[in-house]
């Protein structure tokens, strides 16, 4: 990968600079005339709809079409609408009420005014659409009022749109994040926005190198977007490697599972949205490394709190309680939350649901918290001695508590898991049975018939036997509270062997039964056909060897013949095979090798598996 590359046209810019000079700046040059009315209408429906109103923002006119008209008096307005908060109807109900109300109070200003109202979801589900239309139109857009929504998307959009000029294919995503996308943004906050850069192919540099150089350009894009825009909100710009960004989320990271549940693309190459939904899915998990880790770090980090002054103090004592509480929330099986959201995950979890943390501790860890912002906001001064001699024992009170609602979660998830592998255990062993004619087997027998049925017949390997022996004795020993934790991990290592051991058995006794279901024909100029008999039923294959295999079906009739054919697929034909464990023996009768004669010609040779 070469960064000092120039300028070259990327594919969503190739035709022309994304955003034109004249299409930024033309409402400076018109804005005079129409300004009091803008002014006016703006004013009308902030005072109705007060803060569900956004901004409101004068559109350039649209571009002359051949054969249509234009009238040159009227005036596009953008409306932007908050629906985060909308509950008694579905939110494009409330699109268009509130549409219709819009559309009215400008008509009453002037006829000539036409709003466009939009509503923030809509906005944000075109970006998970991929769909960036919308995006431009608030780029070309000039903002009359703005609690800060609009500049925010104003500047993002040109900032990417000067990126992906400059680095074409390089850039993975670009996303909008922080408050403003999690409803909590004022007139003055930062715009948080956040770059993910491909890295893989990188091989002038070190990847630190790049990761530098990178972001004093893409920063300095950002400074010279709002000298562009007059946007005077600091755009706070993240940069990511690919590989680094990868790393982080393997770790757990909370600020990178924040990230990718909050945030918004304005352009993604197909890995943002993936990972998004991976995280709602659950599919992306901390790891017991990063849980270790999270919970381990309170102590040390705690101790250091005693030689600080109290900025570096709160800072740390808040760390010392919020990671530790994240982890126990991490293995709980809950990903990482922001710390605003972490005392009441606490309380809803833990204190509520569980009841297996006192509301006391919750408390302790929102003082701490509300402590730390104060200082940082600068609304508190100064903090006494003992205010932090006080927050201090607290704390240490605290970590305490957390270490053995630690310990509370893990026997449960023990629990959990001891009976899930025995359980586990016993269905497989006796699904490989059933393989062998063994319907039933009770729980005390299960070892002994499965060394005589498997073991004894050297179907499967001896050692597996002591394997089942020794977690059925674990299970014992766990109802009794007698296994340690470090039995339960040798347990559930050793139960993955037998597993698989087991299904690799069933699978190649499942698959030699289904090969003799099977008729191999041999017919034409050196083709070859196959015919599958599952129950009542045979699938037909003219042509094995054929790239788009052609599947018919037919019935087979208590004389052995075959019915009428008809058509089917490779799809069906595995349905069905799925949902048999084990093949019915099938006894081929005459009359079929006369139906297959017509099937596939009078020159036919047949196979039988036997």
């Amino acid at each position: 990968m070469v960064v000092n590359r120039g300028i070259e046209k990327s594919p969503v810019t190739a035709h022309a600079d994304p955003f034109p000079v004249r299409d930024i700046f033309w409402p400076k040059l018109c804005l005079e005339g129409i300004k009091a009315k803008l002014d006016k209408f703006s004013k009308e429906i902030v005072k109705k709809f007060d803060k569900y109103i956004m901004g409101v923002a004068l559109l350039p006119p649209p571009r002359p079409v051949e054969g249509k008209k234009v009238n040159k008096d009227q005036i596009n307005v953008l409306v932007l609408v908050d629906d985060t908060d909308s509950k008694k109807m579905t939110k494009m109900e409330l699109k268009e009420k509130l549409s219709t109300i819009i559309d009215n109070m400008a008509q009453e200003i002037d006829k000539n005014i036409l709003p466009q109202t939009v509503i923030l979801s809509e906005v944000w589900q075109s970006c998970y659409d991929g769909k960036h239309d919308m995006l431009r139109t608030f780029a070309m857009a000039a903002p009359v009022y703005d609690t800060g929504m609009m500049s925010a998307i104003k500047i993002a959009e040109i900032h990417k749109s000067m990126i992906l000029k400059k680095f074409e294919k390089y850039i993975m995503s670009y996303v909008l994040a922080g408050s403003l996308v999690q409803g909590r943004a004022t007139k003055t906050s930062d715009i948080d926005v956040w770059i993910v850069v491909d890295d893989t192919d990188v091989k002038k540099m070190t990847r630190a190198e790049l990761k530098d150089k990178l972001r004093a350009i893409i920063v300095g894009m950002g400074i010279e977007a709002g000298e562009m825009t007059g946007i005077k909100n600091k755009l706070n710009i993240q940069v990511y490697i690919l590989t680094e960004f990868w790393d982080s989320l393997k770790e757990a990271n909370p600020v990178i599972f924040t990230l990718l549940r909050d945030g918004v693309p304005f352009y993604d190459r197909g890995a943002f949205m993936p990972w998004k939904l991976l995280l709602k899915m659950g599919k992306i998990k901390p790891s017991a490394e990063a849980i270790d880790m999270f919970m381990s770090s309170g102590e040390s980090m705690l101790k250091r709190v005693k030689y600080k002054l109290k900025d570096i103090g709160m800072e740390d004592m808040f760390y010392a309680l919020l990671t530790p509480s994240q982890a126990a929330l991490m293995l709980y099986g809950v990903p990482p939350p922001t710390p605003r959201e972490t005392p009441e995950l606490l309380r809803d979890i833990f204190v509520k649901k569980e009841k297996l943390l006192e509301e006391k501790f919750v408390v302790t860890l929102e003082k701490v918290i509300a402590v730390r912002k104060d200082i940082e906001h600068g609304t508190k001064k100064d903090i006494t001695g003992k205010e932090i001699d006080d927050l201090l024992k607290g704390a240490e009170e605290y970590l305490v508590r957390i270490k053995k609602l630690f310990e509370q979660i893990e026997a449960s998830k023990q629990e959990e898991s001891m009976v899930h592998i025995y359980e586990t255990i016993v269905t497989i062993v006796r699904d490989a049975l059933k393989l062998d004619g063994v319907e039933k087997v009770t729980e005390p027998q299960i070892a002994k018939v499965f060394e005589d049925e498997l073991v004894s017949k050297g179907k499967v390997p001896e050692k597996f036997l002591r394997v089942l022996k020794d977690i059925i004795k674990a299970k014992k020993d766990y109802d009794a509270g007698k296994l340690t934790k470090a039995e339960i991990e040798k347990v559930r290592k050793d139960s993955g062997l037998l597993i698989r051991t087991i299904v690799e058995y069933m699978q190649r006794k499942r698959g030699r039964e289904l090969e003799r279901t099977r008729i191999r024909i041999k017919h034409g100029e050196q083709k070859f056909g196959e015919v599958t008999l599952l129950g009542d039923t045979a699938y037909i294959v003219e042509d094995i060897d054929q790239a788009e295999k052609q599947v018919t079906k037919a019935k087979i009739n208590p004389d052995g013949s075959l019915g009428a054919t008809s058509k089917s697929s490779l799809e069906d034909m595995e349905k069905d095979l799925a949902e048999i464990s084990i093949p019915k023996r099938v006894f081929i009768k005459e009359p079929i090798f006369e139906d297959l004669r017509k099937i596939f010609g009078k020159d036919v040779e047949v196979q039988v598996n036997l």
